[in-house]
């Protein structure tokens, strides 16, 4: 599904260069749910940005689902990311003055798809976290964890291959943490991959695998089990 070797990221200025990841190496297969931890300025936003096509890297070998993203150009990336990534946010990125339907279409109306298609979906997205009912209330009439669910059905709608969530339940309380993380973990046991950055060591517990960067590296592998799904079977959340 993702298969990073020994990637770089370098930023250079006049006066200074930075390595943002070294030697980053990471292979994560098709159903998993892999937790990503690590202090700030280790380079996980730099892993993420990278791994949702977000960024370029100076050197190494990137592989997604397949495809050899070194030398797509801009339009090439933006489908390709378009088609196989869903993210998902801390701070939730709705567009205030939109209700939950019309922010769940956003993404949809840059897809060749239909009126009809697109309403079947985003109704099923915002049916699989909940919220179904609300979909004519604005962002501002929910409370926080029932916005992050409205940015995890905007990230579904799509039937991404695998979601890119970056600290999804950092702006939360521990009770709608729980509420967030409950929901990953049965869109992913319903195959779908998904890669979480988080701070929060008893969350990245949860998950069957974590690893640690420290430095731009993969510097540990706290725990491994084999996903729980049948992988030969399963089907994305919203297929």
């Amino acid at each position: 599904m993702l298969k990073m070797s020994n990637i770089k990221k370098v930023f250079r200025t006049e006066v200074v260069e930075t390595h943002a990841l070294r030697d980053f190496s990471l292979h994560v297969k098709e159903g998993e749910f892999v937790a990503v931890t690590g202090p700030s300025g280790s380079g996980k936003t730099t892993f993420l940005n990278i791994a949702g096509l977000l960024e370029t890297f100076t050197d190494g070998d990137y592989l997604l689902d397949g495809v050899d993203v070194r030398n797509l150009n801009d339009n090439q990336r933006s489908q390709l990311r378009n088609e196989k990534i869903g993210f998902i946010f801390q701070s939730f990125n709705l567009i205030p003055d939109l209700n939950l339907f019309d922010n769940v279409d956003v993404p949809l109306r840059y897809r060749t798809m239909n009126s009809k298609e697109r309403k079947e979906r985003i109704e099923h997205a915002l049916e699989t976290v909940g919220l179904v009912n609300r979909m004519k209330h604005i962002p501002s009439q929910l409370s926080g964890g029932q916005q992050q669910r409205v940015a995890i059905a905007r990230a579904l709608a799509g039937s991404p291959r695998f979601l890119l969530a970056d600290e999804p339940t950092g702006n939360l309380d521990s009770e709608m943490a729980e509420s967030v993380m409950s929901l990953l973990e049965d869109i992913n046991s319903k195959g779908t991959t998904i890669i979480m950055v988080t701070h929060d060591l008893k969350l990245a517990q949860r998950t069957p695998r974590a690893i640690a960067v420290k430095d731009g590296r993969v510097t540990e592998l706290s725990h491994v089990v084999e996903p729980v799904i049948d992988i030969a079977t399963a089907k994305p959340a919203m297929a």
